[in-house]
């Protein structure tokens, strides 16, 4: 990652005093020379994919689930398998309008099941984990031209997607009372004639106008503020969104509907904010692993495998749910819904395409050392 000195997180936070701090989600981004849009959205602690992109014809869904399994009345059915969980509201209203699509059985190449080595996996694009010091979206940001806004993080470190060697810096909203004018025209003067200072503290200002009105703490202003950043004509155009919460070991009927529905205003805030420029918009939801295809004593479910993917945008050739089904009876290791997608070729395909550079190629750079999978059906709009 480029080295970045205290003084320039400090002036990025200052630039952004008086805003919320926000715990998670949060928000990373970086600047290419097109119109097209890329963001990756984590679900950090393993999002049940079972009972998000539901297979209520599944004979054995309802068996496993057992108390847990949702009515498929409760369910928007996409097709004759495959239902959405109910808090997706807007969501599924975006499948209906073909700008949804969904990966399931889909998988990174890790299986033991760990969050903190899953999650490097998914993050480095590794084969395995800890293999690889960098994350695949710097190495994304490094294939494209660049112009414009560097990268830029909502969040007091920067997620391992994003480190690299391409320039990332942060955007640390602030829990102080927003800055009075004065005092910032009063430090601009004092560093004016500083070149390294003037230039950081141009940067945090440029990156304050961009980021708006002071925020508050809740999803949907959240991606009202990635919109803010990716919608201007001069503004980044990749984005990483984290959200926590998705560990669902207990009481996951209630907690899994509320992590849903917070992801569900936030993607539906991206998509309004982003206005004429959600048709070059391609969103990408993914988590680390998935959950046990039954339910736990205490109402849950356990560490898993395959889990369910989502490709939103305006981009998107949507109005479909992909993937080889691999079917409930017959389990990976007794336990997890089969993996029978790649996480990695799924990234690769959309990125290609959203950037229009060949897939095989972005799977190189982003995933080297993973055997690459059968290719996917095209994703988004030509």
């Amino acid at each position: 990652m480029t080295a970045r000195s205290p003084s320039r997180r400090g002036f990025l936070q200052l630039a952004a005093a008086g805003t919320a701090w926000l715990a998670a989600p949060r928000l990373v981004l970086a600047g290419a020379a097109t119109q097209r849009r890329f963001v990756f959205v984590i679900q950090r602690g393993a999002a049940d994919g079972l009972d998000t992109v539901v297979p209520y014809a599944d004979p054995a869904y309802a068996r496993l689930r057992g108390a847990i399994a949702l009515d498929a009345a409760s369910l928007t059915r996409m097709d004759g398998l495959f239902g959405l969980h109910p808090a997706l509201a807007e969501t599924a209203k975006l499948h209906s309008a073909q700008e949804a699509l969904f990966v399931h059985a889909v998988a990174s190449p890790y299986r033991d099941r760990s969050h903190f080595d899953g999650q490097n996996v998914l993050e480095t694009g590794g084969s395995a984990p800890y293999q690889l010091k960098d994350g695949w979206l710097n190495r994304l940001v490094a294939l494209l031209p660049k112009e414009g806004a560097e990268a830029v993080a909502i969040t007091p470190t920067l997620p391992l997607a994003m480190r690299g060697p391409a320039k990332v810096t942060s955007y640390a909203p602030s829990a102080l009372r927003q800055a009075p004018e004065d005092l910032l025209q009063r430090v601009e003067q004092l560093y004016a004639q500083d070149a390294q200072l003037h230039a950081l503290w141009t940067a945090a200002m440029e990156a304050r106008g961009m980021a708006g009105a002071p925020l508050r703490q809740n999803p949907a202003e959240l991606g009202q503020l990635a919109a803010r950043f990716l919608s201007q004509p001069a503004g980044p155009r990749i984005a990483m969104l984290e959200t926590g919460g998705w560990d669902t070991h207990s009481a996951q009927g209630p907690r899994l509907a509320n992590q849903l529905k917070n992801l569900d205003a936030m993607l539906a805030a991206l998509r309004t904010g982003m206005g004429p420029a959600w048709v070059d918009t391609v969103v990408l939801v993914a988590t680390e692993f998935g959950r046990t295809a039954a339910a736990n004593g205490t109402n849950g479910t356990d560490h898993g495998t395959a889990s369910a993917a989502m490709l939103l945008g305006g981009a998107v050739q949507g109005g479909r749910v992909l993937g080889d089904w691999p079917g409930l009876a017959s389990l990976y290791e007794g336990r997890d819904l089969q993996p029978t997608t790649g996480l990695d070729a799924l990234v690769s395909a959309a990125a290609g395409e959203c950037f229009g550079i060949e897939p095989e190629r972005v799977a190189r750079a982003l995933f080297p050392g993973v055997p690459t999978g059968k290719a996917l059906p095209r994703l988004l709009r030509s």
